[in-house]
């Protein structure tokens, strides 16, 4: 049972849940049973205590300012998701439940153990791709010797790209996993957890191609199963 918090229609005054159904489909095939989350902090205990692994998903939400380097903030508007996913996250981890964070969902679960981040990656590395695109392509390099290079079982690949906001410092607590041609963050995982993994771009919507990168669901309800 994966526990998949609700993405919103920030850009339209957040008053609707709008979850792309690729996160459910992609959790499907892998084997697992997913649950869309509302924000409901009164749940939060419940749904870390019944569910086996919590996924999530991308958006554009405001992160708290010291999650960024100094003199940068975000530019996305508040929401409701941010009190209620920060404590999910934090509480299956905390019990050593599988975490997969995607887009928006690795920034926090790198920023949650102490990693550093920018609101606009092009602005601040001018050399850096225009990630920010949704027709856009471009390789991923994986990091030889992580538990990330034994889920996708090769190097590279081509990944989609759709983010503005990038991670730009690690913490000692999180090994970088992933990296675009430009060098910039894609993948990272927590190793003091049995499961504990983010990528920058959108494996769920590879689903028709038979991707490399789709194993990470496979692996993600695999250890899921393994606690449940």
């Amino acid at each position: 049972m994966i526990a998949v918090i609700m993405d919103e229609n920030t850009s339209a005054g957040g008053t609707a849940y709008e979850t792309s159904k690729a996160y459910f489909s992609a959790v499907g095939r892998a084997g697992g049973m997913p649950f869309g989350i509302p924000y409901l902090p009164e749940i939060v205990d419940q749904t870390v205590e019944q569910f086996d692994g919590f996924l999530s998903v991308g958006g554009r939400i405001e992160f708290p300012e010291p999650w960024y380097v100094d003199g940068d903030q975000s530019q996305y508007p508040t929401s409701d998701r941010l009190r209620v996913e920060m404590a999910l996250m934090e509480g299956f981890l905390a019990r050593n439940k599988p975490v997969l964070g995607v887009c928006n969902g690795m920034q926090m679960l790198a920023c949650l153990n102490g990693c550093r981040m920018v609101s606009d990656v092009h602005a601040s590395w001018p050399d850096a791709l225009n990630h920010d695109q949704k027709d856009l392509r471009h390789e991923v390099l994986i990091e030889p010797g992580t538990r990330m290079a034994s889920v996708f079982g090769t190097g590279t690949f081509s990944a989609n790209t759709f983010h503005r906001e990038a991670i730009v410092e690690a913490s000692a607590d999180v090994v970088v996993t992933a990296r675009g041609p430009d060098g910039v963050i894609e993948g990272i995982e927590v190793p003091s957890r049995t499961f504990a993994m983010g990528v920058q771009w959108h494996p769920e919507k590879l689903a028709g191609e038979d991707h490399p990168g789709l194993r990470i669901f496979d692996a993600f309800v695999d250890a899921a199963r393994a606690v449940a």
